[in-house]
């Protein structure tokens, strides 16, 4: 089963003879905390640890008593703080994204993520399978850890060793994302994906263009 790095307690489930690992809940912590196994895994892609089977088969149980401080309630604190687009203007910069290749004729899936890399929408248009969402998201993350479009640390990493120690598993390098920026500041990224054509994400990149100047339309 996925391991949080976060504090965590052991809860013996009664009757179930079932060892629940439970993440810290401090606040403004989510108890959602069972980090990703795997060296690709996307930011954010957390789980509690339980009603799932781990790798070894075993079921992990729901408990029946969920330990103090878990279950939060309505209007607990945020989650997260880091910086990034809001939902609306997340929205409004992905769809446009989306709606330029959809006049173009691709079928394409859009990711905005924040400055931590997590996601704040993920959009697949109607046809695709689903895939190219994810795909975006790991573009995305290219272009908000070097501040530049994905398709340029795609150039940079063929001859620039310095630049390639610092892409990670969970980046994709074709082009396809841009930087989001309010003023000078990096907010976040666009990422696009499902286009194809001759020069792999150069339409993906139009797309993400799009998004970013309806994001940049939002900010004045």
């Amino acid at each position: 089963m996925r391991i949080s790095r976060r504090k965590v307690v052991l809860l013996l489930v009664a009757g179930l003879g079932t060892v629940c690992i439970w993440a810290g809940t401090a606040m403004g912590e989510t108890a959602f905390q069972d980090t990703p196994s795997g060296i690709r895994a996307l930011p954010g892609d957390v789980l509690p640890p339980f009603g799932q089977i781990d790798p070894d088969g075993t079921f992990h149980a729901t408990p029946r008593d969920v330990p103090a401080g878990f279950n939060l309630g309505p209007n607990r604190p945020p989650e997260s703080i880091a910086r990034g687009p809001s939902l609306a203007v997340a929205i409004t910069a992905a769809e446009a994204a989306l709606n330029t290749c959809r006049h173009s004729g691709y079928r394409v899936g859009v990711a905005v993520i924040d400055t931590e890399g997590k996601v704040r929408v993920l959009l697949n248009a109607d046809g695709t399978d689903g895939s190219h969402g994810f795909v975006a998201m790991r573009k995305a993350e290219a272009a908000l850890a070097f501040n530049m479009p994905s398709s340029e640390v795609n150039d940079l990493a063929q001859s620039d060793k310095s630049v390639l120690k610092r892409v990670t598993l969970s980046m994709l390098l074709d082009g396809g994302a841009v930087p989001l920026h309010v003023g000078s500041t990096l907010v976040g990224a666009i990422g696009v994906s499902g286009s194809a054509g001759k020069i792999i994400g150069a339409q993906d990149e139009v797309c993400a263009r799009a998004g970013r100047d309806a994001f940049a339309a939002q900010q004045k």
